[in-house]
């Protein structure tokens, strides 16, 4: 499934790429070779070598050339260079107030804050020129967003692998020594009940279960650094238990519907956007983030069960509902907490809940846990080590260099999708997919400036982080729309970098279901967050 979705993105990217390039060409979009007319006026009156100044274009003339729709008069600050009394070079000076065609012309360059172009004089006064101008040529722009953007992301992918380095030997070192302690084993003894319905097929005192707890245990407390190392080590425990070693099992998809529903407790990353941008309430999203993940959480659990025994279903339809009684409930409970938030109000208690909450004592309370949790447990597990008398710096060391050699392996697999990712962004089919989702979405309340967020979230961490952090700019992180686009980024998780990451880690090249499950739980996670922010919030 993942080969096909990789080769779909790539192909999608490159031939939106090409038809937005070709169809540009075809309209003469930024008329490459017409001259334009603009008004230069001076600040330095040196008009012999070089002037600094400011270009001014009236709307209607900007309007009429590039057949746009600015409500605004274009002012730019602009450096001219004469080449001789009537002719030269102009260099405008680009920012986030220019029209936007100037803006995607000025990346051809490679330099987005600079715009090139050749001007003839037309008529001199003592303080202002009236120029002619032709811009330097725009050709193959989607193309060429597509060959820097890949060049930049590959780079990103090695870099991502790079920096797991540490974080993988330092947490594999810890695990080492707290699995030879028995501390692995007193923890999956604790929550027995529960993996042992999510993952019948591994043994309960495997090393895996520890491990899977310790991952998802992270990932609930927002501790990222360390629930990364946690769910490599639990992929290669796993795959110890593996009979095929190139195919997914069952207990691995399961482990990834689970990670990719990000159920999170305390989305800290949302939180400090919102109050970086100075919301008035920067935990209100806690309450609708919880809902949305479970939402997503409760899908990608009954989707991976239904997948798991899908074959069973076809022979036996009712011998297999009464052998997955538990797999059922869990699909009627979600059906239940959708039922009982539209009929009962939960949504208002979860809202009530956390109103009493002081948004600095919170803040406070968040700062002190990040602060706190990672070294606490490096101690609590060394600790315990020292108490059954573990060699603690031997273990440490042999667990540690577990951490190098996983973080090595996944560069391949990371670059691979990133680079998909990237192309199918870069190319304009994301923007293209968005365009053609609108309507329905909405349908269902989503606003169209959140749907770029819904459908990056699975793609990219860092790129639905941007997207987040500008249009919480753009619109108030009060804003429905701010309050919406955190909770998508608390529901959901990035579910192609995860399963790249995770199935890179071991060389699992055929994934069976974990993409379509961990995509459904997107989805869930999106639509339950839609869903309770316009009951709270519109």
């Amino acid at each position: 499934m993942l080969n096909y979705v990789w080769i779909a993105l790539i192909i999608l990217g490159i031939g939106t790429a090409l038809y937005f390039d070709v169809k540009d060409s075809f309209e003469d979009k930024y008329r490459n070779k017409d001259w334009f007319e603009i008004n230069y006026h001076s600040s330095t009156k040196n008009f012999e070598k070089e002037d600094h100044g400011i270009v001014f274009v009236p709307r209607e003339t900007f309007n009429s050339f590039y057949k746009t729709a600015v409500e605004y008069n274009i002012q730019v600050p602009a450096r001219i260079i004469f080449t001789d009394q009537l002719k030269g070079k102009i260099y405008l000076k680009i920012d986030d107030s220019s029209p936007e065609i100037w803006k995607t012309m000025a990346k051809v360059s490679g330099d987005k804050s600079d715009l090139m172009a050749d001007f003839i004089v037309k008529q001199r006064f003592e303080s202002e020129l009236v120029l002619d101008v032709k811009f330097e040529e725009v050709s193959f722009l989607k193309m060429k967003s597509v060959t820097n953007g890949l060049l930049d992301i590959v780079n990103t992918a090695v870099q991502i692998a790079i920096g797991l380095i540490g974080i993988m030997a330092l947490w594999l070192g810890v695990m080492k020594v707290a699995e030879e302690a028995g501390l692995i084993k007193i923890i999956a003894r604790s929550v027995r009940p529960i993996t042992k319905f999510l993952f019948p097929d591994v043994p309960q005192d495997h090393p895996a279960m520890g491990s899977m707890i310790m991952n998802i245990s992270a990932n609930m407390l927002g501790l990222s650094n360390a629930a990364t190392p946690f769910g490599l080590k639990a992929m290669e425990d796993l795959n110890s238990l593996n009979p095929k070693k190139d195919t997914a099992t069952d207990a691995m998809c399961m482990f990834l519907a689970v990670n990719t529903a990000g159920l999170t407790l305390i989305p800290a990353t949302a939180i400090a956007i919102r109050a970086a941008a100075g919301s008035s309430d920067p935990a209100i999203i806690i309450g609708t983030s919880i809902f949305g993940a479970s939402c997503a959480t409760l899908t990608g659990i009954t989707a991976a069960k239904f997948f798991a025994n899908y074959p069973l279903m076809k022979n036996d339809f009712y011998g297999w509902i009464k052998s997955r009684k538990r797999s059922l409930s869990s699909l009627g409970i979600f059906i239940l907490l959708i039922l009982l938030t539209i009929f009962t109000g939960f949504g208002n208690f979860i809202k009530n809940f956390f109103s009493w909450i002081n948004p600095e004592t919170f803040k406070l309370i968040i700062g002190y846990i990040s602060i706190l949790a990672i070294p606490f447990l490096i101690f609590s597990f060394l600790t315990f080590g020292l108490i059954k008398k573990v060699k603690v710096y031997e273990k440490f060391v042999e667990g540690a260099k577990e951490g190098f050699n996983v973080a090595v392996r996944i560069i391949p697999y990371l670059v691979a999708m990133l680079a998909a990712i990237g192309i199918f962004r870069y190319g304009g089919a994301m923007d293209l997919l968005i365009y053609v989702l609108s309507p329905v979405t909405n349908l269902i309340g989503m606003p169209a400036e959140a749907l770029p967020m819904a459908i990056m979230r699975p793609l990219s961490g860092s790129g639905s982080l941007g997207i987040m952090t500008e249009i919480i700019k753009t619109h108030g992180p009060d804003s429905l729309l701010g309050i919406m686009v955190s909770t998508y980024f608390g529901s959901t998780e990035t579910t192609f970098y995860v399963l790249a990451v995770y199935f890179g880690a071991v060389n699992i090249q055929k994934t069976k279901y974990a993409l379509p499950v961990g995509l459904m739980a997107d989805v869930a996670g999106i639509l339950g967050a839609t869903f309770i922010v316009n009951m709270l919030f519109r």
